[in-house]
């Protein structure tokens, strides 16, 4: 298996800057959003409240002043058809003595007078002072009637004038009387009385251009109605409002009824009568287009609210990305100074730890070739094989700690790097060659994956002997006995080549991934320095090249090398 892992040239995050989410950029962005929505769409909301409030009184007003327009101009041209009448009569009993009235001849005379010139009048009667209806003219039969003991005839006695409300009587038909008193020369009275067709009054009130919202009637002080409603049904029925108390000519109210919506009802007093105007307007009808008028404010409101929290919401989102963004490459560039400072001071140390090393060591090896020639050079000299054995082992000890020493001195500066040609297939078999022993003693399988005309890359032979002789320990320490290691061989492009070194030993977690290249980190416990991948890594760089490594636990891990065919 071949997998290329992520290119660990980069140093890696610490784990609290690698999560993809932090809360308190969640918390800015979500503090962004709400400030500046609050910001943005309070003016929008206060504004959209304040048209609304507007409009309404608009139509509130508008619906006012058209009751309190129909009230005005029905009220004037009522007053008048009834004034007018009552003048009528005031005129007749003006400028006739009661002794040119005192007969059903002249009475009908005048009574057509009337009716040519007003109109609306229906019969006469003359009443004298006991209130017996001496004289009448009209078709019913009520000469001689007798209204001593009716209402309106004492208050005719006290106020000198009546109008009645709309009553049905002997006509059997909605009708009411006005009547006048006048006093003649003889110290004593009489009274004329007129009898007056309802269609007077239902002509002014239905001749009005009304909507199907609206109403218009005459009712008295007993709310009993005096022409047909729209809402409440024909004359003389009771109707179930209240009259206000009327402070002018006419009282505007806004109520709420049981028979529809809201409503605005205006009265007014019909001055010379019992009579009431009542002009009804419902308001349902009446604000339908106020109605779809704010319902256009409201989607607008909505939409403009949605689309500023959208606008918003994307900017937030954009903003604390590229704010997160920035943060990270500030956290990142931290830590990586901190890891130059670490790596440096872990340079200085190995150097102060080779040298002290070195001066010793060398000593030991002087004196160990000393012991060696005296021992030689001496024919005499006790179980001489066995101490030049001993003295052999001292010097190959040496060379090892040499070794050492000289791996810790390559940690802790730049070796001179020497180019030249070099065939990888044949630095790999000299590699694994110091291998060969223990891999045949675990039994251990090494397979090579190499191409056909592999080229020479330019390159330093001893780095890349040290890179890959750690990868190889690496692989074998990794593993158990009867295992597997596979060295392979590729050409990525036409300028670098790939060695990947392949074990299926145990795997390292991904938790440890991230650190494996990071100084004195090691997998292996109390038996590894954690220098070895720290110092290849760092040999890699300086060759041009990169190292990748993908792992995957209970199945291997795979370490990639790639090297340019020219070394940097």
């Amino acid at each position: 298996m071949k997998s290329q892992g992520k290119n660990t040239q980069e140093t890696a995050l610490p784990p609290e800057l690698a999560g993809t989410q932090f809360p308190k950029y969640r918390r800015l962005r979500r503090n962004v959003i709400l400030i500046t929505a609050l910001v943005a769409i309070t003016p929008l909301v206060v504004l959209t409240i304040i048209n609304y409030l507007q409009d309404r009184e608009a139509y509130r007003v508008e619906s006012h002043y058209g009751v309190a327009q129909i009230l005005s101009n029905t009220k004037r041209t009522l007053e008048s058809v009834v004034e007018e009448r009552r003048s009528a009569l005031a005129l007749v009993i003006s400028e006739r003595s009661y002794h040119e009235l005192n007969s059903d001849s002249s009475l009908a005379f005048t009574l057509r007078n009337l009716k040519n010139s007003f109109g609306g009048f229906i019969d006469l009667g003359l009443i004298d002072s006991k209130g017996n209806q001496s004289f009448y003219t009209g078709p019913y039969d009520l000469k001689n009637r007798s209204y001593e003991d009716q209402e309106w005839f004492h208050e005719v006695v006290l106020r000198g004038s009546h109008v009645s409300d709309v009553f049905m009587g002997h006509r059997n038909f909605p009708h009411f009387v006005i009547a006048n008193k006048h006093e003649h020369e003889l110290g004593d009275f009489y009274i004329i009385r007129a009898t007056l067709d309802m269609e007077l009054l239902n002509q002014q009130v239905y001749s009005l251009s009304l909507d199907r919202n609206t109403d218009a009637f005459i009712i008295n002080k007993d709310s009993i109605l005096q022409t047909a409603s729209i809402f409440f049904g024909p004359a003389l029925r009771k109707a179930p409002i209240e009259i206000p108390t009327l402070f002018g000519d006419r009282e505007l109210v806004e109520e709420h009824r049981d028979y529809g919506d809201w409503v605005v009802s205006g009265y007014s007093q019909i001055k010379g009568s019992p009579f009431t105007l009542v002009v009804i307007k419902r308001l349902e009808g009446y604000f339908s287009h106020w109605l779809s008028h704010r319902a256009q404010i409201l989607w607008f409101l909505a939409l403009s609210t949605t689309l500023i929290l959208l606008v918003i919401a994307y900017s937030a989102n954009h903003m604390t990305k590229r704010l997160r963004k920035a943060d990270l490459r500030r956290a990142k560039e931290f830590h990586n100074i901190e890891y130059t400072n670490k790596m440096a001071t872990i340079g200085r140390m190995a150097a102060s730890v080779a040298h002290e090393i070195n001066n010793p060591m060398a000593i030991i090896n002087e004196k160990a070739g000393l012991i060696q020639d005296l021992v030689g050079f001496s024919e005499e000299f006790p179980q001489k094989q066995k101490m030049l054995g001993l003295v052999d082992s001292i010097v190959s000890s040496v060379e090892r700690c040499s070794k050492v020493t000289h791996r810790l001195l390559g940690f802790a500066k730049r070796m001179e790097i020497r180019r030249e040609s070099i065939n990888i297939r044949e630095l790999l078999d000299e590699v694994v060659g110091f291998q060969r022993t223990e891999a045949r003693h675990r039994n251990v399988e090494i397979i090579y994956n190499f191409p056909d005309n592999l080229p020479n890359i330019s390159s330093d032979r001893g780095h890349l002997q040290q890179v890959f002789l750690n990868l190889v320990n690496n692989a074998f320490a990794a593993i158990d006995s009867e295992g597997k290691v596979e060295i392979s061989v590729t050409s990525p492009d036409h300028s670098s080549i790939a060695v990947a070194i392949k074990d299926n030993g145990a795997g390292i977690p991904q938790e440890d991934l991230q650190h494996i290249f990071e100084p004195f980190f090691s997998t292996k416990r109390e038996f590894g320095t954690g220098l070895g991948l720290s110092i290849t890594r760092d040999i890699v760089a300086r060759l041009g090249g990169k190292i990748d490594v993908a792992s995957e636990v209970g199945k291997g891990t795979c370490f990639t090398i790639t090297l340019p065919h020219q070394s940097a």
